[in-house]
């Protein structure tokens, strides 16, 4: 508040009476006759003295608040004009006066005024945008300390495991902690919007904030900003509150979700599927893809059921961690401030709740057979005005974009292998420390890159994409022929680590040879 003072500060001006100098202050409130007997006391003469000031040129200088002010080395001079006792009459006309050149003076000072307050206003306005600003990163640092911590701790110990016990303060985490209206905004250029509608999209250049644009010019790109009338504000928040709301781990955090939703948004373009479904349907789709996986403790179904978790006991072992993803992502659907549907009607909001819902239990990948034969089982008759063959069509899009990397070119799929890989081995390693069983696809002791994706390639992904273009023939080129490409790649890779070990194990039997004749 201090900037508020320089409202009222006090005019100075120095006075010259018989070389002696004097200094007055006053507020530019007063009036004219105010400042004259207050010159008269400070120069001591009688109060009804009239004077006159001049400068050191013998300018004359009128006394009233918007009297120039001047320093000690350039005083007025102070002359005594008249003395003698007024009138009644004339005291009258005086104050009359006096008062007529207040009013002018405070009406000629109330644009000055109005500009100071605006101005003052404008700068606290920044100021509180500033410290939000602020508040908000110390808030996230805090947030990001917190969770190195609790995984340091549960390293230790199974009692503090975060996917067991973290789960129990829901709201602390679902309360946006960055409650800014926006965030930095960036311009995308056409070329990063043409990029984006792309699989070959680099999704390793983006930091976070820009990541966040990424996914709001998808939502406006695709009309369900203005068909669903979402506020652009609340828009904002909600994609914060997502991103706070994705665990800093090395696979399954905020990156991946907008990797999946990215893959999601092409498929669309691709596929033309804003012309074969409802805008419902987009809606549902780039929904589920944002939130499919919050909160993930990076510890898969697996482990929540064999160690009994919290989720798993909540959730009967029923896709634990996906009951928990769909649970979190409608709990900050349910603050009014980012409810991004609060503008669609009761009937409308209930179905696509549900369809996202179904869409997010559908990444179970211990569903995955079942889906995949669902699908299978309509795909020569399929029928875009069949309600149930939509359904189908959706799951399986989702599931295509949640394990899609390898469709990206080589230099931005391969990194994800090495983050699932070293989620898969921090899981392992809890696995062994606490007596559960170990999948061997997970065991850094058994387990390559190579032999981790070529069985992937082989069984899950070429066989998915294989169907879902025969749905849509177009996109075969851009969809399988990258996983074709991997899949080649890894046996190159798997025969040269086999020759390796084989070569090896011959050097290793020689010297054993050797050895034994000496």
């Amino acid at each position: 508040m201090g900037s508020s003072s320089s409202t009222y500060r006090s005019k100075c001006v120095f006075l010259d009476i018989d070389g002696r100098i004097q200094k007055v202050a006053f507020s530019k409130y007063c009036n004219s006759r105010d400042i004259m007997e207050l010159f008269c006391i400070a120069t001591g003469l009688p109060r009804n003295t009239t004077i006159s000031l001049f400068t050191a040129d013998d300018c004359m200088v009128s006394i009233d608040p918007t009297m120039p002010a001047n320093s000690e080395s350039t005083p007025y001079k102070v002359i005594p004009m008249a003395t003698g006792q007024l009138t009644e009459k004339e005291e009258l006309i005086q104050n009359l006066l006096a008062q007529v050149v207040e009013q002018f003076s405070r009406v000629f000072k109330i644009n000055e005024l109005r500009t100071e307050v605006a101005n003052h206003l404008a700068m606290l306005e920044k100021r509180v945008e500033l410290e939000g600003l602020k508040v908000a990163e110390i808030e996230k640092c805090k947030s990001d300390i917190k969770k190195m911590r609790d995984e340091m701790a549960a390293r230790n110990s199974r009692t503090s495991c975060p996917c067991k016990y973290s789960f129990l303060d829901e709201n602390k985490k679902l309360i946006p902690r960055r409650d800014v209206p926006s965030y930095p905004k960036y311009i995308l250029s056409q070329e990063t919007i043409e990029a984006l509608r792309k699989p070959t999209f680099d999704v390793w250049l983006w930091e976070p904030n820009e990541m966040l644009s990424c996914l709001e010019h998808m939502y406006y790109d695709l009309g369900l900003v203005k068909d669903f009338k979402i506020n652009p504000i609340i828009l904002k928040r909600w994609l914060l509150c997502i991103n706070d709301n994705y665990r800093n781990n090395p696979f399954h955090n905020f990156r991946h979700c907008f990797c999946v939703t990215q893959m999601m948004y092409s498929m669309i373009s691709l596929c033309s599927l804003q012309v074969k479904l409802s805008q419902a349907d987009i809606l549902m789709l780039m929904t589920a893809s944002v939130c499919h996986d919050l909160d993930h403790p990076g510890y898969n179904n697996t482990y929540q059921i064999n160690a009994q978790t919290e989720l798993a006991v909540r959730y009967n072992d029923i896709s634990p961690l996906e009951n928990h993803h769909c649970a979190v992502a409608f709990q900050i659907l349910a603050q009014p401030e980012c409810n991004i549907f609060s503008n669609i009607e009761q009937e409308p909001f209930k179905r696509i709740r549900q369809g996202i819902i179904t869409l997010i239990l559908a990444t179970d990948m211990a569903r995955h057979a079942e889906i995949l034969d669902s699908f299978k089982a309509i795909l020569d008759n399929f029928d875009y005005s069949n309600e149930e063959h939509v359904t189908r069509l959706k799951m399986v899009l989702i599931k295509c974009c949640d394990i899609s990397n390898e469709v990206r070119p080589m230099e931005v799929a391969e990194p994800w292998v090495d983050c699932l890989l070293e989620e898969y081995f921090m899981q392992s390693d809890r696995e062994k420390s606490e007596g559960l069983p170990v999948a061997p696809f997970m065991d850094r002791d058994k387990v390559t890159k190579p032999t981790a994706q070529i069985g992937f390639l082989k069984f899950v992904l070429i066989p998915m994409f294989e169907i879902i273009t025969k749905l849509f023939p177009e996109v075969e080129e851009v969809l399988l022929q990258p996983l074709w490409e991997s899949r080649d790649r890894y046996e190159q890779l798997k025969q040269i680590d086999d020759s390796m070990k084989e070569l090896h194990k011959k050097k290793n039997e020689s010297l054993a040879t050797e050895g034994r004749e000496k």
